[in-house]
């Protein structure tokens, strides 16, 4: 019984030391990380993961060095989106190196680590803690200007942890749809980053509308107005409207960012002019920082 005992004191006494060795070496990769934002929605079904690589896309045009982890572990998407599908990370003896794609964007993927494509990962909250801490202590990011993380939707184990790991973050990017529905779970998710005490940096409304590339009308398909209508209720910034284009489907089913293949498009536009006022954000974030 005593021997049963020392024998479990010493498995979680390894545990710690393990658990506290990660937590140490990603305070260290985090430290070459210039900004960490993660993106997250109440619901599923918003066009988050296109928005983030999107974002990612525009963001590395203009001279930023980015990264993206893929924390959607059960849905891993964002390889397929960039046409990362079926590649693997490597590793070397000072990690395990993140797969580079389009515009030498830095992609970590639950997907890079599945024997195909269709294999599920069926984990319990605690396992999938355990994942990401590894995921952002052992892969070696190197210098970043930025890191967009593509969260599942909710408010459950991986945004939880997420937020446990990186108390620095910089904020969270709220991505939703203008249907009444979506705007209930858009303020858990606002809630969610209070309690949290994480920084709102703003709210994308996705699918905001359609607009008929013979004549030019806008029909909205999804309602009108829902995300800026809460960002106001909510008092948090509103970041823009992206209009529905089926491009953005066809693209990322061929692995092909949007915002390169149509840059002329009302949703190209409307992306770019996202990602100025994230960069404001950021910008006046650094300001204040120096100033302290």
């Amino acid at each position: 019984m005593v021997s049963k005992m020392s024998s479990e004191l010493e498995v979680l006494e390894e545990r710690k030391r393990i658990v506290e060795e990660q937590e140490e070496r990603l305070k260290i990769k985090m430290g070459k990380i210039g900004h960490k934002i993660a993106v997250i929605s109440g619901k599923g079904g918003v066009g988050k993961s296109a928005v983030t690589v999107n974002l990612a896309v525009a963001f590395a045009v203009n001279g930023y060095r980015v990264g993206i982890l893929d924390a959607d572990i059960h849905g891993p998407s964002v390889p397929k989106m960039l046409g990362l599908s079926g590649r693997r990370l490597e590793v070397g003896p000072p990690g395990i190196f993140p797969v580079v794609g389009p515009f030498k964007i830095r992609v970590v993927s639950m997907d890079f680590l599945l024997p195909d494509e269709n294999a599920p990962i069926i984990w319990r909250g605690p396992l999938k803690m355990a994942a990401l801490r590894q995921l952002l202590s052992d892969i070696v990011w190197g210098e970043l200007d930025l890191m967009l993380i593509d969260l599942p939707p909710g408010t459950g184990d991986e945004p939880l942890s997420i937020a446990q790991l990186l108390p620095e973050m910089d904020g969270v990017i709220i991505v939703t749809i203008p249907s009444e529905v979506s705007q209930i779970v858009v303020k858990k998710a606002v809630n969610f980053a209070r309690t949290l005490g994480l920084p709102i940096i703003g709210v994308i409304e996705n699918m905001s509308g359609f607009i008929c590339p013979n004549c030019g009308a806008k029909i909205d398909i999804f309602q009108s107005g829902g995300g800026e209508k809460i960002a106001k209720e909510m008092e948090i910034p509103f970041l823009g409207k992206i209009p529905i284009d089926q491009r953005i489907c066809e693209d990322s089913d061929r692995g092909k960012p949007f915002i390169i293949e149509h840059r002329d498009s009302p949703a190209s536009k409307a992306l770019m002019e996202i990602v100025q006022k994230i960069e404001r954000f950021l910008n006046q974030k650094e300001n204040k920082g120096g100033e302290k």
